[in-house]
């Protein structure tokens, strides 16, 4: 068997919660990071980066990318190889589009491969969700689709959650950032049964209309009581760009992940309106966004 020296793996960006599903569904979606390892003699770690924001990527030992990538050859106690890291960006960083989740997962996927696949798909997921804290991103970065994660006594149970193929998600993405952690901060740690209830109902709700792309199903479906209420004053003109995008014929608009993307979930036939709606909301305020209709990605983290 040919020894593996060099490979490229490519990652989706990913969106968490859709309102409802705070902390256990993620989709992931067709805008892409790609990293290609190359085992190098041994010497200093080489990390090269391209893209908009490659000035805000560490090229040092703290790389998220390189972190995973040590963290499974630890897994499976051997020293890992030195390498050249080549990180082309195509997912913004600190906007609520996983791509914490991309360098985890692709940093995983990378060793396993050089170090010849020894481990399976759920060894390295649970590799993954360990690094990140939370299953909603990394789970769909690795796997593809849109998928639910609930914990059992064995550990992690992933659900595919159907995704009808005229849904799109609609992604207005500011140029400022806003970081999980400040997000997450003025989130409530304890909430009312009432808003429990509401989000349980309103989850199941937002799974039936996923798979059918049923109006009234989706518009009810996408509202919050656990997160978004918290963290809309986190993102200036969440109900300008909000209103925009429903008057243009989005069944709704969420907080992709912690912020500060806003994602509209849209039929086929709207996107373009919704698109040129949440731009202009925000131009006209000042801000500037760049906004796409991004389609689910279906197959996950592939090696090229």
């Amino acid at each position: 068997m040919s020894v593996v020296s060099s490979i490229t793996v490519k990652v989706p960006a990913t969106t968490a919660n859709l309102g409802p599903g705070f902390d256990c569904i993620g989709a992931a979606l067709k805008l892409y990071n790609e990293f290609k390892f190359t085992i190098v003699d041994a010497g200093e770690l080489i990390i090269q980066v391209s893209g908009s924001e490659a000035a805000k990527v560490q090229t040092d030992e703290s790389n998220l990318l390189y972190q995973a990538f040590v963290k499974l050859y630890q897994y499976i106690e051997k020293t890992p190889p030195a390498v050249k890291i080549e990180i082309n960006l195509g997912v913004p960083l600190a906007r609520g589009l996983g791509s914490s989740a991309t360098a985890i997962v692709g940093g995983l996927v990378a060793a396993n491969e050089l170090a010849g696949s020894p481990l399976s798909e759920l060894q390295m997921m649970e590799l993954a969700i360990a690094m990140e804290g939370h299953p909603d991103n990394v789970v769909p970065a690795l796997l593809g689709g849109c998928r639910l994660a609930a914990t059992s006594k064995k550990g992690w149970e992933i659900c595919d959650i159907l995704w009808h193929r005229d849904i799109v998600a609609v992604v207005a993405i500011p140029d400022f950032e806003l970081s999980t952690s400040e997000a997450r901060k003025v989130v409530p740690t304890e909430v009312s049964r009432a808003d429990a209830i509401f989000n349980i109902s309103h989850l199941g709700l937002l799974l039936r209309g996923l798979a059918t792309n049923r109006e009234e199903w989706l518009i009810a479906a996408l509202q919050d009581k656990l997160h978004q209420p918290y963290r809309q004053a986190l993102i200036p003109g969440y109900d300008t760009v909000n209103a925009a995008a429903v008057a243009a014929g989005a069944y709704g608009m969420v907080i992709s992940g912690a912020g500060p993307t806003l994602l509209a979930l849209v039929d086929i036939s709207y996107a373009k309106s919704v698109e040129t709606a949440m731009a202009n909301a925000w131009t006209a305020m000042g801000l500037n966004s760049v906004v796409r209709s991004l389609t689910l990605d279906r197959q996950g983290a592939v090696i090229l």
